[in-house]
């Protein structure tokens, strides 16, 4: 059977956006902010379409979504045979370099034959490397890590999905929380949680209970305009055969050098919603350094507003400074030591966000309902004014806020069923 072929850098395909449930609709709000077209949003992708280099920039610039991925074949499969003859029939040797390093990520679910669901994968593996055996002699090396190439299986029921990963390490991990602290939030649904309250990044935002500082760090990359991906020293993409190497970056300094790329000489620059993808005719290696050198120079610095954290343990609110200097913003935030009723609040009114306890992973729901009755007092008196919002993971805990609610939007974080609640408090 002919080998189906596949063009990776010279034409437009089905770009799947995955996400943790709850965030496709903020997904789709900075698809189409980038300028991309939005064909379906379900509850945990957004589909859209483009280029390779359009999955470049996509991977550069999402807050909230998990990762992107590149279809290459859907087929009713029901056995890992199925699987194993489906994978085999794709020209990988076309894809992923002979001498490279690529892994397997997979989704099954309901499928009857398959008992453990660790399988799939590796049986797409052996595909591949049985399809390069034939097709070169030899195999590329197969592993766990996001440090090479990457292939992603999508398997529910019998539709089959086999896609290329361009992320490979999910995009929430943006490499800056050197200090996690107790029960993290995840970048991802702190940025989606920020997207939701329709912050615009003129006015306070502050984080009473920041914890590890994931929310204000998110809210200061915002505000700055500064790209999550550009963090990254590696993406899977990087990987793919025809991706280039360091010495094409090359043609990249030759069109920055025409002015084309950085800012404007009155020093006006734009947002990155509004720049546009690099020249059709550079390498993708040289597209991507266009791509990250423009986002750099094009970084909001002047007119920034407060961002503010608090926390009343001392050892969090240090880890939250260090991860805050790890991504580059730590002179944006107003870090202090308090309790949250203490928090400095400024004049002018904002956004207000806060992720108490759940009683999941720290503290009993009996001891935290003190907690809630006290997080209700203190936006009655001290938000008037303000747009707050409380991710709430308990409902029996959130109703002892007292207050009603304006919006609910529900979330997940991780495996727990959140309800972002927003509260407004009129002076």
């Amino acid at each position: 059977m002919n080998p189906i072929p596949i063009n990776l850098w010279n034409a437009s395909n089905t770009l799947v956006i995955a996400c943790a449930s709850g965030m496709a609709p903020h997904v789709e709000t900075e698809v189409r902010a980038l300028g991309y077209p939005v064909t379906e949003c379900g509850e945990t992708t957004v589909i859209t379409r483009g280029t390779m280099i359009d999955a470049m920039r996509l991977n550069l610039w999402l807050r909230s979504a998990q990762r992107v991925l590149w279809p290459i074949r859907s087929v009713r499969a029901y056995t890992l045979l199925h699987l194993y003859e489906a994978v085999g029939e794709i020209a990988w040797e076309d894809i992923l370099d002979v001498d490279g390093r690529f892994s397997v990520g997979a989704y099954v679910l309901d499928v009857p034959s398959i008992r453990d669901t660790r399988m799939p994968a590796l049986k797409a593996k052996d595909a591949i490397a049985d399809r390069f055996r034939r097709a070169r002699g030899s195999r590329p090396d197969s592993d766990n890590t996001f440090e090479g190439a990457a292939v992603f299986i999508y398997w529910r029921e019998d539709d089959l999905r086999i896609c290329i990963d361009t992320t490979g390490e999910p995009l929430t991990r943006r490499g800056y929380r050197l200090q996690p602290g107790a029960a993290p939030m995840q970048e991802a649904l702190a940025a989606g949680c920020i997207i939701a309250s329709g912050w615009k990044a003129d006015t306070p935002f502050v984080v009473p209970m920041c914890g590890s500082g994931t929310p204000a760090i998110e809210a200061a990359l915002i505000a700055r305009r500064r790209a999550p991906g550009s963090f990254r020293n590696h993406f899977a993409f990087m990987a793919l055969k025809g991706f280039g190497d360091r010495d094409d970056a090359a043609q990249a300094r030759k069109q920055l050098s025409r002015g084309a790329w950085l800012p404007q000489a009155n020093g006006t620059v734009k947002p990155a919603s509004a720049s546009l993808p690099p020249p059709r005719e550079l390498k993708p290696a040289s597209a991507w350094h266009v791509l990250v050198t423009h986002a750099r120079a094009n970084e909001r610095t002047e007119g920034l507003p407060p961002i503010i954290a608090t926390d009343l343990n001392p050892d969090a609110v240090q880890g939250a400074e260090a991860n805050a200097g790890m991504a580059g913003v730590r002179d944006m935030i107003r870090f202090s030591v308090c309790d949250f009723a203490d928090t400095p609040m400024p004049t002018t009114p904002g956004i207000l966000f806060m992720n108490p306890e759940y009683g999941e992973r720290l503290g009993t729901v009996a001891e935290l309902e003190p907690l809630y009755v006290r997080i209700g007092a203190f936006i009655r008196a001290r938000c008037a004014g303000w747009r707050t919002f409380i991710l709430a993971g308990n409902r029996t805990l959130s109703v002892k806020i007292g207050l009603k609610a304006s919006s609910l939007q529900p979330v997940f974080n991780g495996p727990i069923e959140c309800r972002l609640i927003e509260f407004e408090v009129y002076s």
